[in-house]
This record gives structure tokens, C-alpha cells and sequence, in this order.
């Protein structure tokens, strides 16, 4: 597992933004996992609102699995087209919005390692009866002692 992309964003407001070394330790991070475009969207509006009333800063994780055939530095996506395509998904949030993509094989390892423990995240997913894989990571997360909060869309 590697970090391929690490991008702080400006909030699309306007409102005047601190500097990273300024706040880095001070505030709280509330991590949301991509998942796909529309559920990730939800879960960006429901971490924006947490955010806002906790004063806190968002950091959307993005795990890029990379299959076995190919080398972990030579991911199928072009980072610079993953890159746009997340300024472009994080721009919807309206507080500071850091990206961090993640290259790997296995996205719940990755979640795993690279989490602080007691880690607020935040995950979308489709609404479903059975168990969806956002479902299941949410629950592992949680056994791993994380605060997870599940954004289910129709």
C-alpha cells in the first residue's frame, strides 16, 4: 500500500482557509471513504454538516485497488484523471477538504492501517436488505474500535 495523492482543497465558500501546519493538530478529522460517486456525495453533505457544527476538517480517503497482475505503482486509472475527478467530488463539500488516495490491494487493510485509532469515519452506501460491502466495512471498522457513521442512499 502506497499514498499516490495527498491534496488539500479549498472549501468551495470562499471562506478564508488556515494554514495545514496552523491547525493540523488542533482540529478534528472526520474521514470519509469513497465508495461511488453518488453515495460518496451523501456521505461529503452529512460530514460537511458534522464538521461544520464540530468544527472540524474533512478528509476524503479514496482506496484505488490495483489488481495482482499489475504492479502497485501502475494502477489501471491514471492518477492525474483519479485526481480531477476528486478535486471535482470534494469541491461539493463546503468546509476544508483534504484527498488522500491510497493505492492497494485490499481496501479494508488499507482502511485499517492507515486510520488513527478511535477515528471518526464517515461511509455511503446504496439501501439494501442484505449486507452490502459498505455494510460490512462499516461493522469491521467498528470492531476495530472506530466511530463509524453508514449514509445509506435509494
Amino acid at each position: 500500500m502506497s499514498l499516490a495523492i495527498e491534496k488539500l482543497l479549498a472549501p468551495r465558500t470562499g471562506h478564508p482557509t488556515r494554514s495545514i501546519g496552523e491547525e493540523a493538530d488542533q482540529k478534528l478529522n472526520i474521514a470519509v471513504v469513497f465508495t461511488s460517486v453518488e453515495s460518496t456525495l451523501a456521505a461529503l453533505k452529512e460530514a460537511g454538516d458534522l464538521a461544520n457544527s464540530l468544527g472540524a476538517k474533512i478528509t476524503l480517503v479514496v482506496p484505488q485497488v490495483v489488481p495482482y497482475p499489475l504492479p502497485l505503482e501502475t494502477p489501471p486509472v491514471l492518477l492525474e484523471f483519479n485526481e480531477h475527478r476528486f478535486r471535482v467530488i470534494a469541491s461539493e463539500s463546503l468546509v476544508e477538504t483534504g484527498v488522500q488516495i491510497y493505492l492497494c490491494r485490499d481496501r479494508l487493510e488499507m482502511l485499517l492501517h492507515m486510520l488513527s485509532p478511535n477515528s471518526l469515519v464517515v461511509i455511503g452506501g446504496r439501501k439494501k436488505w442484505w449486507p452490502t460491502s459498505e455494510k460490512l466495512m462499516a461493522r469491521r471498522l467498528r470492531q476495530a474500535g472506530h466511530k463509524v457513521i453508514l449514509i445509506e442512499t435509494e
